[in-house]
This record gives structure tokens, sequence and C-alpha cells, in this order.
């Protein structure tokens, strides 16, 4: 199966120009047509080929955002929002051209309240301007995917990152939604009370949904507290399935670990190449602890002891922010680490996740797979979660290599779905991830596109992305 939408659909180029004229009318300089601003929003991060939309809208609220949906609803031309441009899977792409909604000038915190530990947030607000503003609340916003990825794509493609493991994704973070619907209708998903039994969960649904049931424009967001006592630390193994079984056994442990990573030798070197580091280049964890003073004292203790038996050599923590930092950093560096390696090629960027007790199964068959491909491919991961990501780092030019790669992500994905994971823990389906779907959910996925087509009738919405076809 190619990756071809579940739903086909054309776009009249009468259509679109008579879209262009309504929205310039409206927006005037914030209405933009230039070559240069289109490939920017249609093709970022992305391996995939650029798909260029017809239009920008640089949009400033809600309301703005509901105008563009319903002149492209009214004329059946395709709406893709776009905050950041930070997706992999090519999620901005536009196959069937239309208008590409520019959400990161709404960048207001709208409220903060404290004493309910939450937030209201438009969805252009960034990550680490969030976190900026709450600096002294005592709380902050604990979601960290890497990149300064806005709000609002965290929530459209559900982010997670390196604290998953303790403080869960976007899916358990968001309280409730405002969204604009296909026919331009704005709702909200849900109250700001902590649980509730009333009605479907539609918050969940447009979780995760990539925009292609409705444009995401406030988000508002659990709140956590800044840990009194921090500490970070780094050991290394012999091999990579001994750093995964010590990894399932804390986890099984209960040990509350705030962030566990994993780097193979290959992610060593590179990110002590690029970050100017001195680490031993053997297979790495890099790990942090919150809670009070005796608590993250006691959790570094038992990791200690956990390691020691598997292996676990060279274990150092540290309370010093510097530190911490410059690990981190250089983890967070690690795609333009892993890129550097080869001069002058690309990054291939993919994940998958599986069951924490399939981890070390998984990941050290992936890195002999790579081995015996050739490829060049470091590997990195939210392991306390059973998520981790590969770097093929590859020449655009050499048709073979490309080949090698492509067959190595098949392999990769089925892998992970046979283990009972998923082809995507966090990058999203966009575009490059559809031909794994019918694979993982089977029949369930007909559900999917029955929800597609009652939310989304004249298939505007982000269309081409998530759903495949299937017979």
């Amino acid at each position: 199966m190619g990756i071809e939408p579940h739903f086909s659909r054309t776009t009249e180029q009468a259509a679109v120009e008579r879209v262009c004229e309504k929205l310039k009318d409206r927006f005037g300089e914030r209405f933009m047509t230039g070559q240069a601003v289109r490939e920017q929003h249609g093709h970022t991060t992305t391996y995939l080929k650029g798909e260029w939309p017809d239009g920008v809208v640089m949009a400033n609220s809600t309301e703005e955002v509901s105008e563009v949906v319903t002149i492209c609803n009214e004329e059946n031309v395709p709406v893709i929002p776009f905050g950041s441009g930070s997706s992999l899977e090519g999620h901005l792409n536009a196959p069937y051209g239309g208008i590409s909604i520019d959400l990161s000038g709404m960048n207001e915190i709208l409220a903060v309240h404290a004493e309910d530990l939450n937030c209201t947030v438009q969805a252009g607000v960034t990550r680490s301007q969030l976190n900026d503003y709450l600096r002294d609340t005592g709380l902050f916003f604990p979601i960290d995917p890497g990149a300064d990825a806005s709000i609002g794509g965290m929530a459209a493609t559900r982010a997670s990152g390196t604290n998953a493991v303790r403080y869960g994704t976007m899916r358990e973070t968001v309280v409730s939604l405002k969204a604009v619907m296909s026919d331009g209708t704005i709702i909200e998903t849900a109250s700001h009370a902590k649980k509730s039994a009333a009605g479907y969960d539609l918050t969940r649904l447009l979780v995760g949904s990539e925009g292609t049931l409705g444009v995401i424009t406030e988000i508002t967001l659990k709140l956590s507290g800044i840990p009194q006592s921090i500490a970070g630390g780094i050991c290394n193994f012999e091999d990579l399935e001994s750093a995964c079984n010590a990894v399932i056994m804390i986890i099984q442990c209960g040990i509350p670990v705030a962030r566990i990573e994993l780097l193979d030798s290959v992610q060593v070197k590179a990110c002590n190449l690029y970050s100017k580091l001195d680490l031993a280049e053997r297979p790495t964890l890099l790990v942090e602890f919150h809670g009070t003073e005796g608590s993250v004292a006691e959790q570094v203790e038992l990791f200690g002891e956990i390691i020691a038996e598997y292996g676990g050599s060279d274990f150092e923590a540290t309370t010093k922010p510097e530190d911490r930092t410059k690990l981190w950093t250089a983890r967070h560096n690690a795609f333009w680490a892993g890129v550097g390696l080869r001069p002058g090629c690309k990054g291939l960027s993919t994940d998958a996740c599986v069951p924490i007790s399939r981890l070390a199964e998984c990941v050290t068959e992936t890195q002999k797979d790579i081995e015996d491909s050739g490829l060049i491919g470091p590997i990195v991961g939210h392991v306390g979660d059973g998520n981790f990501h590969v770097l093929l780092v590859l020449d655009p030019d050499n048709a073979d290599e490309i080949e090698s790669a492509e067959a190595f992500l098949q392999r990769l994905a089925k892998r992970s779905i046979s283990m009972g994971g998923t082809c995507t823990g966090e990058h999203g389906v966009g575009q490059g991830k559809m031909k794994y779907m019918l694979e993982e959910f089977g029949p369930a996925l007909r559900y999917m596109a029955a929800i597609k087509l009652a939310f989304d009738p004249n298939n505007i919405m982000n269309p081409g992305k998530i759903v495949p076809k299937f017979d």
C-alpha cells in the first residue's frame, strides 16, 4: 500500500484564486503568496519532498482563523495549520495546495491559575516562552520535545519528550482546547475542572489529530511545581542491551526518574565532536531526578545500585545547574551532532516506541539492522517510556543509500508494531508514516476515517495526512 490519503480530492485553481482574492482583501499584507514564504510553510525539517501552499495568512486571533477557514470551506480549498515548523513527518506539506494559517503571531499567555495548577495560552506560545513567564510563580510546563515548539503544534502532534517518563505527554497535560472546526465554528472541548464524566472526550480526540479535524487556537494546560531539588547523572555500559535492561529494572522498581535518556556509542561520539565533550564513547544513560533533597538523594542511591548490577560504570550525579545544562544541551543538539558525522549529508530522523519489557530486544535488533545495512544511524531515546529515535545520515544524491534507508524504516516500523508497540511514539504520522497505519490499527482505521468524514466532510483540514487509502 502506498501513502495515498484515504480521501481523494482535487483543488480547483479558480477556487484557489477566489480564496486568495478574498484573503488579500481581508488581511492585506498579512496574506502572502511569495515563493519564499510559501516554501517556508511547506517544507521545514522533514525529509519528504516539499509541497507548497498557495498562500499564507498570519492570523492574530481565533476569530481570524475562523474567518479564513470559513472562506476556504465555502470554496473547498484546503487549510494547513502552521506553528513553529518543527514537525518531522511532512505535517506541513500541502499536497493539494491551499492556505497555510500561521499561528505564530497568536502568542499571548492569556491566564495563569496558580491555585489550580493550570494556564491558558494561545497556540503560538512556545514552550520556552511559557516557562520564562512562569518562572516567578513556582510552576513550570514540563513537556520538553527538544525543539522550541509552539504549544498548539505540540497539542496537534501529541508531543512528549525527555520529561515524559515522569510528567506524561501532551495527552495527559492538555485540560481543554479552543478550536476552529472545518465550517468555521469555534468550539471549546471541555471545562477547566480536573475531571469530568460529561460527554465524548473531544479534547483527547483533537490532541494528536495533526490539524486534520480542526485548528487548535487556545490550550489550557496542567502545570507542575518546580522541584525543590534537581540532580543530573551520567553513566555508561559495555553494550546497548545492558543499558536497556538497566532502564527496564529502574522503571519496574518504581524509581520516579524525571528523565532517562539513552545514547549509543555513535551518538556519544557525535555529541563529543559537536558539543566539545569528552564522554566515554560507549552506550550512555543521562538521567535526572526531581523532588525534595531527601527523595532525590534516595533516588540517586537506588539508581546507582541498580545500574551496577548491569555493568553500569562511571556514574556521576550533580546538582550544579551549569553541569546539568551542559549535558542536556548536548542531548538536545543530538540531531545536528549526528548530521555533523557526515558533512554535506542530511539527517532523516525517525522514531519507534515499544512496551518497556521489549525495549532491549527492539533496540539491539535495530542497532544490528543499521550495521547490516551499512548505514550511519545514531540511536538516542527517551527510553524510560520505551521510545527511541534513529537518525539516518544520508547522501540525498545516492539512490542506493536512499533505497536502503527506506527499507530500514519499514523494518523498524514493522518490528516495533510486531512487539506490541507503535510506528511513532512522538513524531506523529503526517505523510511519512501513513503507510504503516493499517498494519498498526487494522479495522480500527475505518473508524478513524469515519471520524474524519464526520468532522470534515469536505476534506479541507490538512488533507493527505494520517488516514491512508485502504480497501
